[in-house]
């Protein structure tokens, strides 16, 4: 374990590895919710930060994108020696890899960006703060929190830890996260990135989400896109083992497996 402006960030792997990998989690969870990508990924050296204000890592309101991808940045720049560097995101996480790439547009060589938001919803926006405050009591209820946790994939393992940092996580926070999710934007400035990007979305995943996938592959000259299908929000959790396969495939041949539906 390491920590970097009070990020909690869990180090596994062979720290000797030629290939470091980093694991951003979503809004919401943390980073547990890589456990079977850590193990699939045993061989290299794996860094896997709990966001601020998510996990064991603590956090004030505002939360920033922009600010925690510097920091995420600054950790590889610090860790990589001279190592091929691959980062995971998914949703929140995503968002930050995007911000990310956008930021250092050389420092990371494969960037696997899963559920991505990448269009602001200005008209959702105006609800979060009412709508929060409706519904943050009924958090402290588990069977709240199972309802929630079902649309992400959690499973029976993980779920008291999902509930347990549920209820930790303060209204502020919860406010500010949903905020930055909700407006966040990809700058056309990412066109310069030299970075291989595996853009993935679910089937079943809202059509914001969907074509945000689409936009980041037309500004990307080095994307792939893959609609999962029959999937939701959360490839990585629903079915890890298709995920590992097809990433891994990716990362080794520049291809995606041919029994896999592109664009």
């Amino acid at each position: 374990m390491i920590k970097l402006n009070n990020l909690y960030i869990k180090e596994t792997g062979n720290n000797e590895a030629e290939r470091l990998i980093v694991f951003l989690h979503g809004g919401g969870v943390s980073g547990w919710m890589w456990n079977h990508q850590i193990s699939y990924f045993k061989d290299d050296y794996c860094l896997i930060p709990d966001l601020p204000g998510h996990g064991r890592s603590p956090g004030t309101p505002p939360f920033s994108i922009s600010r925690t991808a510097e920091v995420i940045n600054e950790m590889i720049s610090a860790k990589a020696d001279g190592r091929e560097i691959v980062v995971f995101g998914f949703s929140l996480g995503a968002q930050i890899l995007v911000e990310m790439i956008t930021q250092q547009p050389r420092l990371i060589n494969y960037a696997i960006i899963n559920s991505a938001l990448l269009r602001p919803m200005p008209s959702a926006y105006r609800w979060i703060e009412p709508s929060v405050r409706m519904t943050y009591p009924l958090i402290r209820y588990r069977w709240f929190s199972g309802l929630q946790a079902k649309t992400l994939y959690v499973d029976e393992t993980h779920f008291e830890q999902y509930y347990a940092e549920s209820l930790q996580m303060s209204r502020e926070m919860l406010v500010s996260v949903l905020q930055e999710n909700m407006s966040y934007a990809v700058s056309p400035a990412i066109q310069e990135t030299t970075t291989k990007l595996l853009i993935t979305v679910g089937e079943k995943e809202r059509g914001s989400l969907k074509k945000s996938a689409e936009d980041l592959e037309k500004l990307c000259v080095h994307a792939d896109r893959i609609v999962f299908p029959g999937i939701g929000h959360g490839i990585p959790l629903a079915d890890p083992g298709l995920f590992n396969r097809v990433v891994d495939h990716w990362l080794v041949t520049g291809t995606v497996p041919e029994d896999i539906t592109q664009g």
